[in-house]
């Protein structure tokens, strides 16, 4: 097959789908949006208060051909996660591929975490996912698939203050093998894709704490969100037919 026949295959190979990605209006959830587009699904998203980036996001994706919708949805009410499902089902149609993609990230030393921090970063980053999940599960038929990211600090916390949010990450992993095994005789795989050092506006290659943790990946990089997209959309694709219930880690060595 020539590079043109190639790229004209991965464009096509999910054509006929539709995905819902959490938190799509900025950072690794709108890459991960424009590439599932791009790879030929409609592509449903939500955003939580950035309408307007949303909005650019979804304009993206028309100017290219592609379908976009975007749905309101706070990722820290459960019944709106639900929803987001719902409308995308209505909507366009029918749901082939969850991305739970939203999240929030908390740090601080252990003595002063509070429970309501707890309680926020567990409802937004496990909580949703579940929920997205369950909601999703009951309109999936045979080839679905649903993809969570994660984070490498959910296997190595380098620095202290991560323990709150190593847990919750770390607590997809769990939660995934538990999908993989529910839902496996449907046809149905789950997987998470846990990020490393990427550089968003959360996290960019230049921010202060950069210095220090660029040496620890073995690349000696941060890397960019179409890194985690394009682990995402094979996933999504045909190469994810056989790979579930496991981590899928894109962290240039972060863990190593």
């Amino acid at each position: 097959m020539n590079e043109s026949a190639s790229g004209e295959a991965s464009m096509n190979q999910l054509a006929g789908k539709v995905a819902l990605v959490t938190g799509g209006s900025r950072g690794i959830g709108a890459a991960i949006a424009r590439r599932l587009a791009r790879d030929g699904a409609a592509v449903a998203f939500t955003y939580a208060t950035a309408a307007d980036k949303a909005q650019a996001v979804a304009k993206q994706i028309d100017a290219d051909g592609g379908r976009a919708l975007v749905i309101q949805a706070d990722n820290a009410d459960p019944s709106a996660v639900t929803r987001a499902v719902e409308q995308t089902v209505h909507d366009l149609g029918r749901i082939d591929i969850l991305v739970n993609n939203a999240g929030i990230f908390a740090s601080g030393p252990l003595e002063e975490m509070t429970m309501e921090q707890a309680d926020r970063l567990w409802a937004i980053d496990v909580r949703a996912v579940f929920a997205a999940s369950q909601a999703a599960a009951r309109h999936m038929t045979e080839g679905g698939r649903i993809i969570s990211i994660g984070s490498a600090l959910a296997e190595r916390a380098p620095i202290p203050g991560l323990t709150l949010y190593a847990m919750c990450k770390a607590a997809l992993t769990g939660l995934t093998k538990g999908l993989a095994r529910d839902l496996g005789p449907r046809g149905i795989t789950a997987t998470v894709v846990n990020a490393g050092l990427i550089d968003t506006d959360m996290n960019p290659a230049d921010g202060p704490g950069a210095g220090f943790l660029r040496p620890i990946t073995a690349v000696g990089s941060y890397g960019s969100v179409d890194d985690i997209a394009a682990a995402v959309a094979h996933l999504a694709g045909d190469g994810g037919r056989y790979v579930t219930g496991t981590a899928i880690t894109v962290d240039g060595g972060f863990t190593a």
